[in-house]
């Protein structure tokens, strides 16, 4: 085992060379990776699974992203927007269930419309829960104004995927116009962390042109923007978008969920307090791909609480599990799965990121002393 000591020591640890060569990693170095990983978890957040109540609202999208299945131009999609009545319905169900929180997602939309319907549904799901449920957004980039308005209605956390750090590959990623720039979702993710959100962001892993060296600098990308919360997984191709065309050039499904879950154990070493989600996808290529994140970092899960007819037509990628089933069964599911992996569930909190907890009380003791 000590021979292994240099590659996790921190100088090395956080060099562009050090996590390709813990990324490439194989056999006993990779054990030992998650080895360290599954400690560094349960050393600074337990062995405790928070449930976040995923409502896919509304599969309405404004862009055209060449890798998701919802994008504005797939005509295949049958569009669908859940009424305020439905997402508190979903909501309740979170609530009595001890999830503690709720993720609300959809296709990107921006008008004052969508801005205020947004607004109305936090403040009514805060009402129906007596505060005690927390909010989570994934709604993609919106204003400052925006932001704000539903940070004040009372949204915690704001999750807004990067994709990519590398400005180049997020291009050819996305059509070239203004509804897709790089430096815009970089502006997003600053405003949230002005504006006080638990921020989250992510990356996609096994893209088309995407090396090693981009998911290093993937890493150290979250790690420099200091974030509280990652959701990340492995790109599934859809065929009905541009990028299915490079679907012969794609590592092995294998591959890229292995190479996930080295992903996750990294960001771990690096970002030890953060929450990580342990995300759908991975179970899309290994039916315990969820519980294998969980036992080498993650510590977030995100039942799918939406109307089960709905759920066949938000489909952001292939094969995308669960689509059939009911809120109750994903619920029995996961906590046989949680049980048998011996981790238990933290009911009725929010769970919300020890990172962000204290940074907050860092900068607010700054704060005081007068050096902030």
């Amino acid at each position: 085992m000590s021979d292994f000591l240099p590659y996790f020591d921190t100088q090395t640890l956080f060099s562009i060379q050090g996590l390709i060569r813990l990324l490439e990693s194989e056999g006993e170095l990779q054990d030992q990776l998650f080895a360290r990983s599954r400690q560094a978890k349960l050393s600074n957040i337990d062995n405790i699974v928070y449930f976040r109540g995923l409502i896919e609202f509304s599969n309405a999208c404004q862009k055209n992203c060449y890798y998701c299945g919802i994008r504005k131009s797939n005509t295949q999609v049958k569009r669908y927007t859940l009424t305020a009545d439905e997402i508190i319905a979903a909501a309740r169900y979170a609530h009595e269930n001890g999830f503690g929180s709720i993720v609300l997602q959809s296709g990107e939309i921006n008008s004052p419309a969508f801005t205020e319907f947004i607004e109305n549904i936090i403040k009514k799901i805060h009402k129906e829960t007596e505060g005690k449920l927390g909010i989570t957004l994934s709604l993609g980039e919106q204003n400052e104004q925006t932001y704000l308005r539903w940070r004040k209605a009372g949204a915690h956390r704001y999750l807004l995927r990067i994709e990519t750090s590398n400005p180049g590959l997020y291009q050819r990623l996305h059509p070239n116009d203004d509804l897709h720039s790089f430096d815009t979702r970089l502006h997003c993710l600053k405003t949230l962390k002005k504006l006080d959100y638990q921020v989250g962001t992510g990356v996609m892993i096994g893209l088309p042109f995407q090396t090693t060296t981009d998911l290093a600098n993937d890493l150290l990308f979250m790690h420099h923007l200091d974030i509280d919360m990652c959701g990340m997984g492995p790109y599934i191709e859809h065929a009905q978008t541009p990028l299915y065309a490079y679907r012969d050039t794609l590592l092995p499904l294998s591959q890229r969920f292995q190479l996930t879950l080295k992903m996750i154990a990294l960001l771990r070493l690096l970002m030890p307090d953060i929450n990580i989600a342990a995300t759908t996808a991975l179970q899309a290529i290994d039916p315990m791909g969820r519980e294998k994140a969980i036992q080498i970092g993650a510590n977030i899960i995100m039942p799918n609480i939406t109307p089960a007819k709905y759920r066949n037509q938000y489909l952001l990628y292939e094969n995308k599990p669960c689509t059939d089933e009911n809120a109750d069964d994903c619920l029995s599911c996961l906590e046989a799965r949680i049980s048998m992996i011996k981790h238990r569930i933290g009911k009725n909190t929010r769970g919300d990121s020890l990172h962000y907890q204290k940074r907050n009380t860092q900068t607010y003791e700054s704060h005081l002393s007068g050096k902030n």
